[in-house]
């Protein structure tokens, strides 16, 4: 536009200052710009000035549309939950946002805050590694899969020893927790370590202080070693620890960290949080009467019988799974989003973002000691779980 020129070419009408070039109008004054603009304006005629108007009309609406579809697509996904993946979801979100410039915002406050906060809708979904029954799921409307599968691991702080030197066995693990155990060289735990000299220290609990699925996992497997634990305290995402000695921690950071801190603590966490703060941890003696340590291939030896659509919700339970590989305390943590949801753009998005994560983000879970999940199970989640969330 404002282009001068007083010469007059093919196709080209003027009128006085103003010329109509094919393809687009452009204002000039008789002294090359040295009267207003607007002034040519007045020199079209009603049907110029009126497809002037259209087109000045459909060029704004093309840019608030293309406003409004970038604004939607860098939305963040909102998500909240589980301590226990988190590891994981920041190392996907990070991967995912390079690639496609949708951000993942999850909060890691614990299985029952996910829970609480998909409820209260105020997230796209919730994370929980202590799934919901199926009456619950068919009540609040929701669906429920798993995302990712791993372990939780009983870690110390036990100068002098190595990862894995020290062995356990579930019911003598249980009666540390019941309070029963209480100093390191105890005989029980002597005679499981042979060799190996034991301090005279007392043992400190360190346990969830918050609502945990990791707690609900770890309680899952000491009642299904003891019946003691199992009739007096029981299975929950957060029970009443009956050790005099024992101290909270929020979330499985807090965790870490007052193991850490506390010397001749015993406490458990999510095996990534055992690599990230290169802890100590404890062998297990499993179903099979093996002694294993946790990684990788033990958790996968766990998840290898399990049947997912034997339970509705997929919440089944892998604590003391049979297999003489099988980590006995290995899990899944699950997804929950509504079935149908008030926000259908951001949900679509939480299941690109999971769809991304099943198909681009295996060998990111098993850098970080997760096992990803099989093909298999990510073909029927998306087949019979996915569709039945509105679009």
């Amino acid at each position: 536009m404002g282009l001068c020129d007083t010469s007059m070419t093919s196709g080209t009408r003027r009128h006085g200052g103003c010329r109509n070039v094919r393809g687009g109008w452009s204002f000039v004054s008789p002294n090359c710009h040295d009267r207003p603009l607007e002034f040519a304006v007045f020199l079209l005629t009603p049907a110029e000035r009126y497809l002037m108007k259209r087109v000045f009309l459909k060029t704004v609406a093309v840019a608030l549309a293309a406003l409004a579809v970038g604004n939607a697509f860098a939305a963040d996904i909102t998500g909240a939950g589980a301590t226990f993946p988190f590891p994981m979801y920041a190392k996907w979100a990070e991967a995912y946002k390079k690639e496609t410039g949708v951000g993942l915002n999850y909060q890691s406050i614990g299985s029952s805050g996910g829970i609480r906060q998909i409820r209260a809708k105020t997230v796209a979904f919730g994370a929980t590694d202590a799934p919901l029954p199926g009456a619950e799921l068919e009540k609040d409307g929701m669906v429920q899969f798993p995302a990712i599968i791993g372990g939780t691991v009983p870690v110390v702080n036990l100068d002098g020893f190595k990862p894995g030197e020290l062995r356990v066995t579930g019911p003598v693990l249980a009666e540390m927790y019941l309070g029963k155990i209480t100093k390191w060289n105890d005989a029980k735990l002597a005679a499981l370590n042979p060799g190996k000299t034991l301090p005279d220290q007392n043992i400190t609990i360190v346990h969830r202080a918050d609502g945990s699925g990791t707690t609900f996992n770890w309680t899952d497997y000491l009642s299904s070693v003891s019946k003691e634990w199992a009739d007096t305290v029981g299975k929950g995402a957060a029970v009443k620890w009956p050790a005099q000695s024992s101290v909270g921690g929020k979330g499985n950071e807090g965790v870490a960290a007052n193991v850490t801190r506390v010397k001749g603590a015993l406490g458990y966490v999510e095996y990534a949080y055992v690599k990230k703060n290169n802890m100590t941890f404890l062998q297990l003696q499993n179903a099979d009467g093996k002694y294993v340590s946790p990684d990788d291939a033990t958790f996968a030896a766990a998840a290898a019988s399990a049947d997912w659509f034997s339970v509705p919700g997929m919440g089944i339970s892998m604590v003391n799974a049979k297999g003489a590989n099988s980590w006995p305390v290995s899990t899944a943590s699950f997804i929950l989003m509504y079935k149908d949801p008030a926000d259908k753009a951001q949900s679509a998005e939480v299941l690109k973002f999971f769809d991304w994560a099943f198909k681009n983000g295996k060998q990111m879970a098993v850098e970080l000691d997760y096992v990803p999940l099989p093909d298999s199970l990510t073909a029927e989640i998306r087949s019979k779980v996915w569709t039945q969330i509105k679009k």
